[in-house]
């Protein structure tokens, strides 16, 4: 059998269970739109608000719940948005403060919730506090993390901290003094120990939240507050230990009263708002102690998006996590792709057999209890683009040049604070011009621009990898040609001509693809009582999960009237059935009594 004959029967003899509940969050199905690759809708080759509000009945009849929007906020556009010049104002890149109002009321109108993000551990260099600081106000100073440098001239960084994008975490300003930003330069960390930093964090979340959005992704939740003395680390790469060892920068016990204060917030208002942390930890329990029943939510769970493809590996996380979190009573997520990682096509192994092992994959993450993320095109099965031109690429973490660890330039020679940073027009011509040039070659004008001079002519920066742009190619919605549909005028990056198979028009109605599989196995989800969250009471175990003896290669659980097989062997697989086949991510020979599963493949089966 094939997944094509199965859910709409199945579907309709189940009730949904968890539609109307209050705590739709336990088990919701999240897809995150990274704007500036959704949809543009005004031809300058960027996604933007509006290109999002006209593609939301695609995410309705996907079956999702809920979106959550990457930042959309005034900005220079240093890192995609991340670094943020006023928290309360859309980049006119992504529209006006109407064009959100009209987003949120037609996804509510669809029953589609919205999560936004918020970026509470650094704002942009062109923030006015930062401008302020840099001019000298001593109270707009000490709201970031300015510390006098080491040595007899205070030439030397205060301390050995390392840059998430490379080269060291501290950049020296005019007066001598440095300041701290554990990403780009142009993103100076916030000194949360201030007063008056959480009092405008607290009016900027009142300001999204009286605007009617259902909730915040909380960016970099894991780094708001530092050891005290910022203490060195001693040892480099530092950006390899994120998630697997304790650091002085990050999972600190102090951000913890931040985000019980956000949860009395969100608590205030009525309709369930809630708060998702971003947050590397270096085990399942140190990440469950941000999910407290006083604290957020839900946090995404990094363990299971690296988990490779080893079925011993799997139920290793999955147990841990769902034990770490059901000890503290709150949902575990489940998450393989997002807009900073390798998508997961790719990750398992590229072409065919990454592909299998991706569809495989996805059904098994949205048959686990508790809630699932869906990062935009998974279900159209796209791979990572590995082949950009130097040229386009915009990820800081590539464009960033190798530093030498000294960064003192004398007070005199320092640019003046409006200088610090690119301009507004310089950001521009970053995102706009050049990224036009890096369009397929019927929406492209002229030449591509040589590589600015600083760009290296691999991805080798320190710390990240630079590829990160790859998993950001604009998303393909109809045609044969680029864009497909992304909008009137080019892509800010260029898309593949193998992607007009994998448009969305292009799988619409073919039983066989990625898209209808998905559709299908969100249908089952949200139809299907054994599946989402699990109900109280229905079995001794609170997760509503059994593990089933299996072949070496396979796991199978079960959950009340649902089974699920994974096979991860490069062949077939035969066992009994479990039960009755409802969906598949490839063809499943059974007459009833034994299975033959196919290689890298996932089966749902009813009983």
């Amino acid at each position: 059998m094939t997944h094509e004959s199965t859910a709409v029967g199945l579907a309709s003899a189940y009730s949904n269970a968890t539609a109307a509940s209050g705590d739709w969050w336990r088990d919701a199905v999240i897809y995150q739109v990274y704007v500036r690759s959704f949809a543009d809708s005004d031809g300058d080759g960027i996604g933007d608000l509006r290109g999002v509000r006209s593609r939301l009945p695609h995410l309705a009849r996907l079956g999702v719940d809920a979106v959550w929007l990457t930042p959309f906020y005034a900005s220079p556009q240093a890192d995609g948005g991340y670094d943020v010049a006023d928290y309360r104002a859309v980049d006119p890149l992504f529209g006006d403060l109407a064009d959100a109002e009209d987003l949120l009321r037609a996804a509510h109108g669809l029953g589609l919730r919205v999560i936004v993000d918020v970026v509470p551990n650094h704002t942009s260099e062109q923030h006015p506090w930062f401008r302020a600081a840099l001019a000298g106000e001593p109270r707009a100073r000490e709201r970031y993390l300015f510390r006098r440098g080491r040595g007899a001239d205070g030439s030397l960084p205060p301390n050995d901290w390392e840059s998430v994008f490379g080269g060291p975490a501290w950049t020296r300003v005019a007066d001598g003094e440095w300041y701290l930003h554990l990403f780009a330069p142009e993103q100076p960390d916030l000194d949360w120990s201030r007063p008056e930093v959480a009092a405008e964090f607290d009016s900027v979340l009142r300001f999204w939240l009286d605007l009617g959005v259902d909730g915040f992704r909380i960016d970099v939740a894991h780094g708001m507050v530092k050891a005290d003395g910022l203490p060195d680390i001693g040892r480099g790469a530092q950006a390899t230990l994120i998630g697997t060892e304790p650091l002085p920068f990050f999972d600190q016990d102090g951000v913890h009263e931040i985000h019980r204060s956000w949860r009395r917030l969100l608590d205030s208002y009525e309709g369930a708002r809630i708060g998702v942390a971003e947050a590397w930890a270096p085990s399942s329990e140190r990440l469950a102690l941000y999910v407290r029943p006083d604290e957020l939510h839900q946090a995404f769970n990094f363990r299971f998006l690296n988990c490779p493809w080893d079925p011993a590996a799997m139920r290793t996380v999955i147990d841990e996590s769902l034990a770490a979190t059901t000890s503290v009573g709150a949902p575990t997520t489940w998450v393989l792709s997002n807009h900073d990682v390798v998508r997961h096509v790719t990750r398992y192994g590229g072409g065919a057999q990454g592909l299998a092992r991706a569809r495989a994959a996805a059904m098994l993450m949205l048959s686990l209890p508790g809630s699932a993320y869906l990062y935009q095109g998974e279900e159209l099965g796209l791979p990572e683009v590995t082949a950009l031109p130097p040229e386009c690429r915009q990820d800081p973490a590539f464009r960033r040049v190798r530093r030498p660890t000294v960064i003192a330039p004398r007070a005199g020679d320092h640019p003046a604070p409006q200088a610090h940073a690119p301009t507004r027009p310089e950001a521009e011509t970053a995102a706009g011009p050049q990224a036009g040039a890096c369009r397929e070659p019927q929406a492209a004008t002229g030449t591509a621009p040589a590589p600015a001079p600083d760009l290296p002519t691999a991805p080798e920066a320190d710390g990240q990898d630079g590829l990160r742009d790859g998993c950001r190619v604009p998303l393909p919605w109809a045609g044969a040609e680029p864009p497909y549909g992304f909008g009137p005028g080019g892509s800010w990056l260029p898309q593949p001509p193998e992607w007009a198979g994998l448009s969305v028009a292009a799988q619409t109605g073919d039983p066989h693809s990625t898209l209808e599989l998905y559709r299908a196995a969100l249908e089952l989800r949200r139809a299907m009582p054994g599946l989402g969250a699990p109900e109280a009471g229905a079995s001794p175990d609170p997760r509503g999960m059994h593990w089933l003896p299996s072949p070496d290669g396979v796991l199978l659980f079960t959950r009340p009237g649902f089974a699920c097989t994974l096979n991860t062997r490069p062949e077939p697989v035969e066992l009994p059935a479990p039960g009755r086949p409802v969906l598949s991510s490839a063809p499943v020979e059974t007459d009833g009594r034994t299975v033959r599963l196919p290689p890298d493949s996932c089966t749902w089966w009813a009983f």
